[in-house]
């Protein structure tokens, strides 16, 4: 009677080590990929990102929205005028200087709307070679290899009991179905971060169109603030991503399994949390609303 017992249980814990072995082989792999594409995603700048997307929204931007910013200039501006001949008592103490003032307000704020563009691009170039410049200094091995973590894994997990394997088994499975939905998380975040940043550079001549302007100029100011948030949310991405691959390298000290496991999913949950809130952050950071 004991033979066949022990043959059933020697042939559970075969079932389950295999289980629990091809779970965890593979378990980071999805997002071990995803997370080493970050550094090269967001080290591009929206034309290097997607050329055909650039190329329209550039149009867009040029072709409708520039005839749109035309028209709140000339709007912005009369207003300008209107206040510069008022706010002098009324008329009555009107001096030549002021439509000097207001021609050279003029031209400046209709050469920066006609290099809108030009100017939007530039900050996001800037930005781009301050994370491409960090990228060689802080990204290390942000690879997480289970096998590689716990040595001997398969004879370490033949000397456990059925029960303890069988929990750890539903444990292997329940963290490679949220590994999976970690990385759809990180890819929301960096491709929706370039999303972004297209959607705001598509109507740049607007608000551009407002800097000349004592009163409307906040929203040209805020807008300015906005891109540079944009741009440098991705430094804020590599320095997320150099912490995690400097945690991930002390989890080879781990000698229990499903501590190995947990912590290595609590790190990259960690990350996925972090990204989330570069956005905000680098916000704040700029005062962008």
């Amino acid at each position: 009677m004991d033979f066949i017992w022990n043959s059933i249980t020697d042939w559970l814990k075969e079932v389950l080590v295999s289980g629990i072995v091809s779970n965890l082989s593979g378990m980071f792999d999805s997002t071990n990929e995803q997370i080493g594409e970050i550094a090269g995603q967001v080290g591009l700048t929206p034309q290097a990102w997607n050329s055909g997307i650039f190329n329209m929204i550039q149009n867009l931007s040029n072709n409708v929205i520039l005839p749109l910013a035309g028209a709140i200039l000339a709007i912005v501006m009369t207003l300008e005028l209107i206040q510069l001949i008022t706010d002098r008592n009324n008329l009555n103490d009107v001096d030549t200087w002021m439509f000097f003032k207001w021609v050279f307000k003029s031209a400046a704020a209709v050469l920066i709307v006609s290099n809108t563009w030009t100017i939007v691009m530039g900050i996001f170039d800037a930005a781009q070679s301050v994370v491409n410049g960090a990228a060689g200094v802080m990204i290390g091995n942000t690879s997480i290899d289970i096998s590689s973590v716990v040595t001997d894994l398969e004879s370490r997990l033949m000397e456990v009991d059925v029960g303890p394997l069988l929990g750890l088994w539903f444990q292997s499975l329940f963290v490679g179905i949220c590994t999976w939905a970690i990385t759809i998380c990180i890819f929301i975040v960096i491709y929706g971060r370039m999303i972004e940043v297209y959607l705001v550079t598509s109507v740049a001549p607007i608000p551009m169109a407002t800097m000349a302007n004592r009163e409307w100029g906040q929203m040209g100011q805020n807008y300015l603030r906005t891109l540079f948030a944009l741009g440098f949310q991705a430094f804020l991405i590599m320095v997320c991503v150099a912490i995690y691959s400097v945690l991930v390298q002390n989890i080879s000290v781990s000698t229990d399994i499903s501590t190995a496991i947990w912590t290595c999913m609590g790190y990259t949950v960690l990350l996925c949390f972090c990204l989330f809130k570069t956005s905000s952050l680098a916000r704040s950071v700029f005062n962008a609303h």
